[in-house]
């Protein structure tokens, strides 16, 4: 019988990333516990959904994003992680760069 390993929501973004950019380095941080009360996440009066999975920094850097502009590097990670997005992602801050800026 095979063990089965369940992925988070941040794994899962991470492995898309690293897939599509071949990154130099990558971190993927869930900040989803500074928003825990706010209006999305909250699943009844009083009370938070603590699971996280909503709120996510990356901070990427790839030679993907050599001669791209601020907008086409957001645009490019946007449009990968669209299915995390429609899924329950809310909100992704997206710090990428090119080696050597």
């Amino acid at each position: 019988m095979s063990e089965q390993v369940e992925t988070t929501v941040g794994d899962r973004i991470k492995a898309k990333l690293q897939s599509a950019f071949s990154p130099e380095s990558i971190e993927i941080i869930d900040e989803s516990h500074k928003h825990a009360g706010h209006a999305h996440v909250v699943t009844r009066p009083g009370k938070a959904d603590s699971s996280g999975g909503t709120h996510f920094h990356i901070k990427m850097v790839a030679e993907a994003f050599r001669g791209k502009s601020r907008i086409d590097r957001h645009r490019a990670i946007n449009d990968l992680l669209a299915p995390e997005l429609e899924a329950g992602v809310h909100a992704l801050a997206i710090e990428v760069k090119a080696p050597g800026e």
